[in-house]
């Protein structure tokens, strides 16, 4: 009995020891969490916590946007030879003003621009207040279909319209042929060539323009209608007085955009006739793209970027001043 009752009192000690090792370890933990607690809330106050929030997108800008500017800019002073660079300074420039390819390129962005903006813009004015009219039936339908070319994947788009504009064998030669018109060489020569990119950037933009319009429309109040309906001006005194004057910042918007966007206008050329033919469809991207990845000349394609860059703000800065507001 006595050797009993002392191996019990022998397993409650070690039972009570064990649970003071228990409560000393759980007292640690809680310890090291509270301190962790209070430093992570001592880091986070009110006025630090949104730009934690916003590093990472930050990181991934300055990765992805801000370091790749940067670089191709320094990249635009070197000669790239394999994987060896050298400084040239301003060499890549000096080229770039004396590149006969270079000129020719700029010329044809400039002669889409001022063809296919205007005609796009005043397209995507008509289909919106023609959308916009309270008579019109089955809206929906109809604005779903306009701006589908503008989600539309671009090479099987631009790969269908070499097929439509072939000149032996496409749909568009063949119409024409009813009405006794000869076959059009759509691809094939320097001048229908611009043709038929202004035609597919115009077909694939419209839409998307339409809707600015669109939303555009839809903002200006009814009210001046009425009181001009009440005055006795007729609807197309009313679309020139009323709708053009309260559209200008939407005309400012398209207008900017549409030129920027054409001013890097490579994917239409560079599939239906990359860049020709005798590079009467060469834009000054795809001169860029061809110089860099074609050629491997990375510091002279980085010098055309910059200088696209320079003439876009120009334009834009200019435009911005002819119509903008002070």
């Amino acid at each position: 009995m006595f050797q009993i009752s002392q191996l019990s009192l022998i397993l409650k000690s070690l039972e009570v020891r064990k649970v003071a090792q228990l409560e000393q370890t759980e007292k640690v933990i809680n310890a090291k969490a509270n301190f962790r607690v209070k430093t992570c809330r001592s880091l986070l106050t009110p006025k630090n916590v949104p730009y934690v929030f916003i590093a990472p997108a930050f990181l991934l800008i300055l990765i992805f946007t801000v370091y790749p500017v940067i670089f191709s800019f320094i990249l635009s002073f070197q000669e790239v030879r394999g994987v060896e660079k050298s400084f040239v300074g301003l060499a890549n420039y000096f080229r770039l003003f004396q590149d006969p390819v270079f000129y020719k390129s700029l010329l044809n962005t400039f002669q889409i621009l001022i063809v296919q903006v205007p005609i796009m813009l005043f397209l995507s004015l008509l289909i919106a207040a023609g959308l916009h009219s309270s008579m019109l039936k089955g809206k929906a339908f109809f604005r779903i279909s306009f701006f589908m070319p503008a989600i539309t994947a671009l090479v099987a788009a631009s790969i269908v319209f070499m097929i439509l504009l072939d000149e032996h064998f496409g749909l568009v030669n063949y119409l024409l042929s009813f009405i006794g018109v000869e076959a059009i060489p759509w691809l094939t020569t320097p001048f229908w060539a611009k043709v038929s990119v202004i035609l597919v950037m115009t077909w694939r933009w419209t839409g998307y323009n339409m809707v600015i319009f669109l939303a555009g429309l839809q903002n200006i109040p009814s009210e001046l209608y009425e009181a001009a309906s009440i005055d006795g001006a007729s609807k197309v005194k009313q679309f020139f007085m009323i709708t053009i004057p309260q559209l200008k910042p939407v005309f400012i918007f398209t207008v900017v955009m549409s030129t920027i966007g054409t001013l890097q206008l490579f994917d239409e050329p560079f599939i239906l006739t990359q860049g020709g033919p005798n590079n009467a469809t060469m834009t000054i991207t795809l001169y860029l793209y061809e110089a860099g990845f074609k050629f491997f000349d990375f510091g002279y394609a980085s010098a055309i970027a910059y200088v696209l860059v320079v003439i876009t703000a120009i334009i834009s800065w200019v435009q911005m001043k002819l119509v903008g507001d002070e």
